[in-house]
């Protein structure tokens, strides 16, 4: 039922009255805010709010009925119809940060690097809600997204990309190094491949921008696809290729990064994509046996820390690391990425993460959101 017409039906319910079953339906359908928007809330018999999930509220209005309650409808599903079908936004800054809320001041909540699809629900003045391919909802300010409808967006995936391998570097107006820079570059930005001239590749950025990248610091897409092996050695590569990178709340990239951005950007350098945060991470893989020390751990094996259950509180996940082994050693993301060991005769003891490990879990492929050599993002 709809209604414009509500200051009577207002006054016929309490809020509580509805609001019970709101949150019975968010906690089946939308436990985690993060991944899944449902903010509805009741006022007397009106349901306002918005949801990007239709069948929660389907789910919602069905038990509604099914208890004989009466309701207003003002629930908006999402996407807005003011995007007017353009739904689909590619990443088009070698970083775009994602905040929590549409304003600049707001929260880092991740990032995004250059060439990442995103979902797109709904605009607020210059920034957009989207969805990463690891399901995080966050806003993005206008100049960091190329918005797409479905034939642009079908169009830009088909295209051959490229994939930039070094840490960081730069895009050049023209095929020369130290000329004229169309965009800094970082490790994992996708871009377009045009051609290739004089050592360079000719590349597209996705809001039409045309620039040249060194031969030597990219690799065609498909060809780094193909590369991918997360082997024990090479996860410990990967993140070793991070030592140093100082501590950014919200970082998922070579420009910074947290705890779990860390071990995220490990993970996809070698073409595997996990949650974005460490309370997510935790849910994957499998369970690693620390009862009686490290001894069954394997490099490349994620180690979680916090505080554990109580009677009264639940666990708190708060920090994630990864395995190397070696002398008991872990790589982490804590003031910058470093490397500390569990071992308390080693110089680089960490007592601290020692005294509130949870547990350690293994990640195989198949455990995780997305195995780009199964399921290519780009393409």
């Amino acid at each position: 039922m709809e209604s414009t017409a509500v200051s009577q039906a207002e006054e016929a319910v309490p809020a509580s009255g509805l609001q019970a079953h709101i949150d019975t339906v968010q906690q089946a359908y939308a436990p985690d805010k993060r991944t899944v928007l449902f903010q509805v809330k009741a006022k007397g018999q009106v349901l306002s709010g918005e949801t990007n999930m239709p069948e929660a509220k389907a789910a919602l209005v069905k038990r509604l009925e099914d208890h004989a309650l009466a309701y207003v409808d003002s629930i908006q599903v999402l996407p807005a119809a003011d995007l007017a079908g353009q739904l689909q936004g590619v990443v088009t800054l070698s970083v775009a940060n994602l905040r929590t809320e549409p304003k600049h001041r707001a929260e880092l909540a991740t990032q995004a690097t250059m060439g990442t699809p995103v979902r797109v629900w709904k605009k607020e003045k210059d920034w957009y809600l989207v969805q990463t391919p690891d399901q995080y909802l966050a806003w993005v300010d206008a100049s960091g997204l190329a918005l797409m409808d479905a034939v642009r967006y079908a169009a830009w995936q088909q295209g051959e990309k490229l994939l930039y391998t070094k840490p960081y570097g730069f895009a050049y107006a023209g095929p020369e190094m130290g000329g004229a820079t169309v965009s800094d570059l970082v490790y994992g930005d996708v871009l377009l491949l045009k051609g290739q001239q004089q050592g360079f590749y000719q590349v597209a950025f996705p809001d039409g921008r045309t620039a040249f990248v060194p031969a030597a610091e990219a690799s065609q897409y498909k060809a780094w696809l193909a590369s991918r092996q997360p082997t024990e050695a090479n996860l410990v590569a990967a993140g070793k290729q991070l030592l140093g990178l100082p501590y950014l709340w919200g970082g998922t990239s070579f420009k910074g990064v947290d705890c779990s951005g860390f071990t995220k950007t490990v993970y996809f350098m070698n073409g595997l994509v996990l949650p974005r945060d460490a309370s997510q991470q935790v849910h994957m893989g499998q369970l690693v046996d620390t009862s009686k020390g490290w001894e069954q751990l394997q490099p490349g094996d994620l180690l979680f820390f916090g505080t554990p259950a109580t009677a009264d509180k639940p666990e708190r996940v708060v920090h994630v690391g990864m395995w190397i082994g070696g002398n008991q050693e872990f790589i982490h993301a804590a003031g910058r990425v470093r490397i500390n060991s569990m071992n308390p005769e080693a110089p680089n003891f960490d007592a601290f993460e020692q005294q509130r490990f949870l547990r350690a879990k293994r990640i195989p492929p198949q455990a995780t959101l997305q195995d780009l050599r199964e399921q290519p993002l780009y393409e």
